[in-house]
């Protein structure tokens, strides 16, 4: 009997964000990464069971949140800022995980982003930790793409 092929899932803390238009930026974490099918129950007037077809429906999308480590660095913030002036910048965003080989091993893509929501870091005078910043993304599909 020969050994079974041990295949590991791959670390969540090995990724690339790269924003169409916006500076290379690392992050600390994003979140958010789904995608739902609406169900639509159906019943036909005719039908004798009593219960009801199930249908798809809308595709919905999560918000994607990117955080990052607040820097000198304005490209997030003018970006949100143009919204809140009234210009709405669309743009692909590609969330790239990476094995331990530095390795593209899967990527996710935004269709038409753009940023919804901004927010600070929380501020404490006896706090050593880093100031973040957070910003929301809102979409209107997420691909999943093979790397290259």
């Amino acid at each position: 009997m020969s050994p079974a092929t041990r295949t590991d899932p791959f670390q969540a803390g090995n990724f690339l964000v790269n924003i169409e238009g916006i500076p290379a930026s690392s992050f600390s974490e994003v979140s958010g990464l789904e995608a739902v099918i609406e169900v639509i129950d159906y019943r036909p007037g005719d039908f004798k069971q009593n219960s009801a077809q199930k249908l798809p429906g809308l595709n919905r999308y999560s918000n994607v949140t990117l955080k990052r480590g607040l820097t000198q660095d304005l490209s997030l913030w003018n970006w949100f800022n143009s919204v809140l002036t009234g210009t709405v910048v669309r743009t692909s965003v590609a969330i790239t995980l990476l094995d331990q080989a530095e390795n593209p091993v899967w990527v996710w893509k935004l269709q038409n982003a753009w940023p919804c929501r901004w927010s600070g870091p929380v501020l404490a005078a006896n706090s050593g930790e880093v100031a973040v910043e957070t910003l929301e993304i809102c979409h209107e599909g997420l691909e999943s793409l093979p790397p290259g």
